[in-house]
């Protein structure tokens, strides 16, 4: 993305600073390439909860931070069940599905499916959005 900012320094939405090069990439799942570095160094799965930013960890409720209980990795149930086009709450309760169910099946059944929603371009981005929203949690505040 470029550093385009308004009058006042502020970066600009996402979807004002992404380049029509790098919208391409993201429909096609090219930008995840350089994420394969990860899985030859042992650092993450080709299946697992995708990572997400370091930010988040004291937002999530302890159910959610079981997601990494396993490798991060590059797809996950997630991402076949509709990338950003589903809620964070959804995305959640995915991947702590799959930390309680993983099996070699599932693990294949989600590389064929992935590999499936990237050739018909379904669910890449969230409604109205460029890239994901913020999480920004779910936690009673505390009175």
């Amino acid at each position: 993305m470029t550093d385009r900012r308004d009058e006042w320094g502020n970066l600009l939405p996402d979807a004002d600073r992404i380049t029509s090069f790098e919208r391409y990439l993201r429909s096609t799942s090219l930008d995840e390439l350089p994420e394969l570095i990860n899985v030859l160094n042992g650092g993450m799965s080709i299946v697992g909860s995708r990572p997400l930013l370091i930010r988040y960890l004291g937002r999530y409720t302890p159910e959610q931070a079981r997601r990494h209980l396993v490798k991060p990795g590059i797809t996950g149930l997630a991402q076949f069940s509709g990338r950003e086009a589903i809620s964070w709450e959804q995305k959640f309760t995915l991947d702590v599905w799959y930390v309680n169910h993983m099996s070699l099946l599932l693990y294949l059944k989600i590389i064929v499916m992935t590999i499936w929603k990237i050739l018909i371009h379904e669910g890449i981005n969230e409604r109205g959005h460029t890239t994901a929203s913020e999480f920004m949690g779910n936690l009673k505040p505390k009175d």
